[in-house]
């Protein structure tokens, strides 16, 4: 194992990391991204293999991530001061190991059964959530529109916590053309439409889900097979008018889980 520590912010390696932390153009050109965590890092490895590098604060590492490093006796290992560690870190309370990994290229499915596409996504956090509901729901391939949020970012990773690593994304893709050549039912959800409880969810299905704050184009929409939406309480709060993206995505992906699983 290379052991290197690094005290300067001028360090090329350093600067390197900088940039693969913070910029989506930076990943996509190295194919490289940072992960944050010795869950992640484990999960990682058990579909992928070895990090490229290994990178660890100045002090006492916490039992976990002593272990790792010394599994990874054969990795380079670099140790940052503790202000230069966090910058790299995803969160304000690192977990004390970080690790430099080439991006994965899974198999896109030709004729996904599953499929869930998202447009203009904006918070990597709420990302990452969405593809861990996703893969738990079984969803086979997600299609992130071209100004979607960097599914490889170090938040989304973290947010995700694997689930990048077992379900196949496409990314900057042209959803509209998606939608075209999907070979089952597409539902755009939105403020109008029929109820999500009354669909046929059991044939191929492919759920579109927008923005945050501003939902689906119109473009998008019409692209669709058809619009649906989840019925609501009446609230007492009229601030309470749609769902959080991922409560909503949830409720969708389940619902077609629900309904296969009792088919």
């Amino acid at each position: 194992m290379s052991f290197k520590h690094i005290v300067s912010r001028d360090n090329p390696v350093f600067k390197q990391l900088k940039k693969l932390a913070d910029k989506a153009r930076e990943r996509r050109s190295e194919g490289k991204t940072l992960l944050d965590g010795v869950h992640l890092i484990e999960a990682y490895m058990a579909a992928f293999g070895e990090p490229v590098m290994v990178i660890i604060p100045e002090g006492q590492s916490s039992v976990e991530a002593t272990g790792l490093i010394q599994a990874l006796e054969h990795v380079s290992t670099i140790m940052l001061p503790t202000l230069m560690f966090a910058e790299l870190a995803p969160v304000a309370n690192a977990t004390g190991i970080l690790a430099l990994v080439t991006i994965p290229q899974l198999n896109i499915p030709e004729q996904p059964t599953f499929a869930l596409m998202l447009e203009d996504i904006q918070d990597p956090g709420n990302l990452g959530s969405i593809i861990r509901t996703a893969a738990a729901a079984r969803v086979e391939v997600i299609y992130l529109s071209m100004s979607c949020t960097d599914a490889w970012s170090p938040k989304a990773l973290r947010g995700g916590q694997g689930a990048q690593f077992v379900l196949p994304i496409v990314e900057r893709a042209d959803l509209v053309a998606e939608l075209q050549n999907f070979s089952g039912n597409s539902y755009a959800t939105t403020m109008q439409g029929e109820s999500l409880y009354l669909q046929d969810l059991t044939q191929a299905t492919a759920f579109v889900i927008g923005n945050e704050g501003a939902g689906l184009s119109h473009k998008t929409i019409v692209a669709a097979t058809k619009r649906i939406n989840i019925p609501m309480a009446e609230s007492r709060l009229r601030s309470v008018e749609s769902l959080n993206v991922g409560a909503a995505t949830a409720i969708c992906l389940f619902e077609r889980y629900r309904q296969i699983s009792e088919k």
